[in-house]
């Protein structure tokens, strides 16, 4: 364990760092990089190095997915036309982050309940199950099924499942689990909560991309997109709420994830 006095000094280091060098990576925007100092902050006010450690883990791991065979994956987003690339802006940081963070804040600042502990685990977990599927999925040799109709569709497809996906889904979520384990000591039955809960997350997210997140269509070209703009004019909502694009998809699940969880919490 660390000393208690150097801990903070420690993740301090971290924090700013690990900013610094996603933006250099070009992992986070500038606007990424200022989010990413906010919520490191508060991950480390509330849980410390170990909570740092933990959010690392996502970060790093789907910052590097996001940047594995780049350009396959930049072929399949020009077919679908993701509204974002792999480079996270502040949106992307508080969608991503910002249960964590909150969580973390009120575990520092409110009550030091370890029911905030397992929320932040949950919410990483979440993530990470949905970032992996996203960089993992697109990459298998067949084309995913949307779960609106089961047809096949082109990878990358918000609302769409692959086994290969599916897979990456549940191998993140555990991964944040069984590390959560290893910092935290929560024991077996909070891993397999924070497993199951994070993998819950992708399925909403992906229930939630298939059926009411917003979805546009080119009156130039005809393509569907989840932009606003494309072929240098506006698109035309086809499906989907206007302000539910992929970023507020990724909070919601989040959200979802973390209620399930407390729902098997007190079931079980």
């Amino acid at each position: 364990m660390l000393d208690v006095e150097i801990e903070p000094f420690l993740s301090a280091v971290l924090v700013v760092v690990s900013a610094a060098a996603a933006y250099y990576l070009s992992f986070l925007t500038l606007s990424g990089a200022v989010a990413g100092l906010a919520t490191g902050g508060m991950v480390a006010l509330g849980f410390g190095f170990p909570g740092l450690v933990l959010m690392g883990a996502f970060f790093i791991s789907s910052s590097v997915l996001s940047k594995l065979k780049v350009n396959k994956k930049r072929r399949h987003f020009e077919k679908n036309l993701h509204e974002k690339g792999s480079t996270r802006d502040w949106k992307q940081v508080a969608a991503n982050g910002g249960i964590a963070a909150a969580a973390a804040g009120v575990g520092a600042f409110v009550t030091g309940d370890d029911i905030w502990a397992i929320i932040y685990m949950i919410s990483l977990a979440s993530a990470t199950a949905d970032t992996w599927a996203s960089e993992l999925g697109p990459l298998s040799k067949g084309d995913p099924v949307s779960i609106r109709g089961f047809a096949k569709v082109p990878p990358g497809t918000s609302g769409a499942v692959s086994f290969a996906g599916t897979l990456a889904s549940f191998a993140g979520s555990m991964m944040i689990a069984l590390l959560s384990s290893f910092l935290f000591h929560p024991g077996m039955a909070p891993v397999i909560l924070v497993t199951l809960a994070g993998f819950s997350g992708s399925l909403i997210d992906t229930w939630l991309g298939a059926y009411i997140q917003a979805l546009y269509r080119c009156g130039a070209c005809g393509i569907h997109t989840e932009k606003r703009k494309h072929c240098k004019s506006s698109t035309r909502l086809v499906r989907g709420f206007s302000w539910l694009d992929n970023d507020a998809v990724n909070f919601f699940s989040g959200f979802g994830a973390v209620l399930f969880g407390i729902i098997l919490l007190m079931v079980f």
